[in-house]
């Protein structure tokens, strides 16, 4: 869930546009444009096919003036529709920055972060200092981080599910090494979600860990859907794809979370989205059509000979 530099980014954008035409710039969302949504297995509840990531870029001093240009963002992501945000007791400031920039938006946001303690103890612990940091009562879902003391853990996130304090309990890995023990996490338990890996040019996913979290009923979220910079740094400096135009992509990124929402098992991509621009540009990949089973081989085709 990791966010590309923005130099970087915003080079790649404008040398696309200068590739393709004006016709490819990115256009932004507006708020008419419906945003795909997905359901969470267990419940039924919908939710926005797009949300953010917080690593790295939410990592900042926890004051009004740091935490300005996420704020602005995160306010044009909840007018455009979104609502999903991830975090992460790891993560830094980032826990403490959502619990100041989400005054006044909590309601709007399904908030969601992890728990990577070791022995009941400690995971109580944890979970309350995420409530505490994220200045809330309620956590819609908190998820086992990369499968550390997995019972144990989900065991305390039960409790606090019953309770009504959390709304869900799931499992993440951010590895394809990970994918063996996260099989046997999902068969073995109920979870409402897993978070895992997946990208254009990291497919392993696709294999086992998605199609069984469609037959098990579990929700999907992905996290570094752009290969952590792999994919616009083997695309730097290249037009899109005449293609691509098809299902509607105005730039890179967006031709990177088409692929990804094209697997109907993916509920929420979740890129890290640190200014306005890069949530108008992100949300606008959960809008129209995605790409068709033809479309995703050429896609694949495509990145792999880049």
């Amino acid at each position: 869930m990791l966010l590309v530099p923005p130099l970087s980014r915003r080079t790649l954008l404008h040398g696309a546009a200068l590739a393709a035409g004006a016709s490819l710039l990115p256009r932004p969302a507006r708020a008419a444009d419906a945003l795909i949504t997905r359901p969470i297995p267990s419940s039924g509840e919908r939710l926005p096919a797009m949300g953010i990531g917080t690593s790295r870029r939410y990592e900042v001093a926890v004051t009004p003036e740091a935490t300005a240009p996420l704020r602005e963002a995160v306010e044009r992501f909840v007018a455009l529709g979104g609502t999903v945000i991830d975090t992460a007791p790891s993560y830094g400031t980032a826990e403490d920055v959502l619990g100041l920039i989400l005054e006044g938006l909590r309601e709007k946001i399904f908030l969601a972060t992890k728990v990577a303690a070791r022995g009941r103890e400690a995971a109580q612990a944890e979970t309350e200092r995420s409530f505490q940091r994220l200045r809330t009562d309620k956590i819609d879902l908190i998820a086992v981080h990369n499968l550390i003391d997995t019972e144990v853990n989900l065991a305390v996130l039960r409790a606090l599910k019953e309770k009504g304090r959390i709304r869900y309990v799931g499992v993440t890995v951010w590895r394809d090494e990970q994918f063996p023990d996260l099989e046997a996490v999902m068969k073995r338990e109920k979870l409402d979600f897993v978070q895992v890996n997946y990208a254009l040019d990291s497919r392993a996913a696709a294999e086992r860990i998605l199609p069984l979290a469609a037959e098990r009923g579990v929700a999907v979220m992905v996290n570094v859907p752009f290969g952590r910079d792999r994919l616009f740094k083997a695309v730097k400096d290249k037009p899109l794809p005449d293609f691509a135009t098809a299902f509607g992509c105005k730039s890179w990124a967006q031709f990177f979370l088409k692929y990804v929402l094209a697997n109907e098992a993916v509920t929420c991509p979740i890129p890290g989205m640190a200014k306005a621009s890069y949530v108008e540009d992100n949300l606008a990949a959960a809008t129209g059509r995605l790409p068709d089973a033809a479309e995703r081989r050429k896609m694949e085709a495509f990145i792999d000979a880049v």
